[in-house]
């Protein structure tokens, strides 16, 4: 976070921190820091205050408030004066006695502020100041003014600046147990897994078993599934066995269980991709619907207050204007079904301005008008917008982006697979996100898991198609 000053100070001052002593110090003599206040700058005095008043933290609350939005402890301000008292004017050995504070006017993420101390009033004997306080926002807004009483110091001091510990805030990762705690009282599905031919794919079929979220069908050849059962040690007692000569006899036959009302869901074995959406996507057989086939990756970081959903990162490799209209209502089915009402899209781009040179940003100002008038709905939707305008509410704020969805997104349509799928992975990897995916456009939901995936992400992906498949029982999509 940037700090600049707005009088001399010595040239040592990133490595040293000076005072000044009763003795050098006048009425009238000045000293301030400016700050540039973030979401992280909020968060962390939460933690260090206890203060959790939604009005600071929950974007959705404060929206609705009389504030329309986020805003600052008004403590915080207290603090940044208090910075300036002690390392500033008078400095290190000052003795803060009180602080009166008058909050003029909310402090939101973003703002810029100049934090300034001025001294009224010097008394010899005690060697005590009173100093005027003000915090000033960019557009020359006074946001708090106040008055401080310090005693101060007698003797010079010039000391090395300490080295502050960096702190990484987290944000607690409880998407799994809340998407569990959403699905499981549901009921479990019939979900037929297609070729679970390797330990992990078997497992993760019996995992979602034992989580009471499917009742799995298994669609493979009985022996080569029963030798793979009992190198892993799992049991295969009481399940249901479809048994196919291969693969792709496998994916056919999976489909055709869907077709005839014996599963609610598919689930991804062994076999390739390919070769599972080859069956699914057939014209004379498949479980086509009116709507393109996407994949949604749904994502909880460290680094963002919700999950959020990206798409797409899986099936459409470089989809045109139509595919990406259908990729965002699959998005926005997927949103509602987990419980956002009324999810925020950011269509995403390099830039947030329509360039005719960047078919990305063209692509995107063409959704928007789609949603304005009527062609996609359930969900606000805005874009172009760069990757950091539609997660950061302060660099939108910066960039002068107006936007419901800036900053705040609930769902990020990538221009094509290869930026997503990298997004998605990047976010995972370096990240710490935890992620689920489930595939939306077909009759039913299709969990495709990877072999990197985790135990907790492919029982999360299972959990999405519970929740998907009971809203198609009343809503087909």
């Amino acid at each position: 976070m940037p700090t600049e000053t707005n009088t001399p100070v010595p040239a040592d001052a990133l490595q040293t921190v000076h005072n000044r002593t009763f003795d050098q110090i006048a009425l009238g003599d000045t000293e301030s820091i400016r700050r540039q206040l973030t979401a992280e700058d909020i968060q962390l005095f939460a933690i260090l205050s206890g203060d959790v008043n939604p009005q600071h933290l929950d974007a959705d609350y404060a929206a609705a408030s009389r504030f329309h939005g986020v805003i600052a402890h008004g403590m915080l301000g207290g603090a940044l004066i208090s910075a300036v008292l002690g390392t500033r004017l008078p400095g290190p050995g000052t003795i803060y006695l009180s602080q009166s504070l008058q909050f003029m006017a909310p402090v939101r993420i973003g703002d810029t502020l100049d934090i300034s101390v001025t001294v009224t009033e010097r008394e010899e004997t005690k060697k005590r100041l009173k100093l005027a306080c003000a915090c000033v926002n960019q557009d020359g807004v006074t946001v708090i003014r106040g008055e401080a009483q310090v005693i101060a110091p007698t003797e010079s001091v010039s000391r090395p600046r300490s080295t502050l510990p960096e702190v990484h805030l987290s944000a607690g990762n409880d998407g799994p147990r809340r998407l569990l705690a959403e699905a499981r009282p549901l009921g479990p599905i019939r979900m037929a897994v297609v070729h679970p031919c390797d330990a992990l794919s078997l497992s993760a079929a019996l995992d979602a078993q034992a989580a009471g979220l499917i009742t799995p069908i298994l669609v493979a050849p009985r022996t080569r599934l029963q030798a793979v059962a009992a190198e892993a040690g799992l049991s295969l007692d009481g399940l249901a066995i479809e048994d196919v000569p291969h693969s792709h006899a496998a994916a056919d036959r999976a489909v055709e269980l869907v077709q005839q009302g014996q599963a609610e869901a598919l689930m991804k074995g062994s076999l390739h991709t390919d070769e599972l959406m080859a069956a699914v996507v057939s014209a004379e057989h498949g479980l086509r619907t009116k709507r393109r086939i996407s994949h949604c990756f749904l994502m909880q970081t460290p680094a963002y207050p919700r999950p959020f959903i990206i798409t797409d990162a899986a099936i459409n490799i470089a989809p045109g204007l139509d595919a990406k209209a259908d990729i965002v209502r699959n998005a926005i089915e997927l949103a509602h079904a987990i419980g956002v009402a009324q999810p925020r899209v950011a269509i995403l781009a390099a830039v947030e301005t329509v360039n005719p040179a960047m078919p990305a940003t063209l692509d995107a100002a063409a959704l928007c008008k789609m949603a304005d008038r009527g062609q996609i709905s359930g969900a606000l939707l805005d874009g172009p917008l760069a990757f950091d305008n539609a997660v950061s509410a302060a660099a939108a704020h910066i960039k002068g982006i107006e936007s419901e969805v800036a900053g705040r997104a609930d769902v990020l349509v990538v221009p094509d697979l290869e930026s997503g799928n990298m997004l998605a992975k990047q976010l995972e990897y370096l990240g710490g996100a935890a992620s689920a995916g489930i595939v939306l456009g077909a009759r039913v939901p299709i969990v495709l898991t990877s072999r990197a995936d985790s135990r907790e992400s492919r029982i999360s992906s299972c959990a999405i198609a519970v929740l998907l498949a009971h809203r198609y029982r009343t809503t087909p999509p």
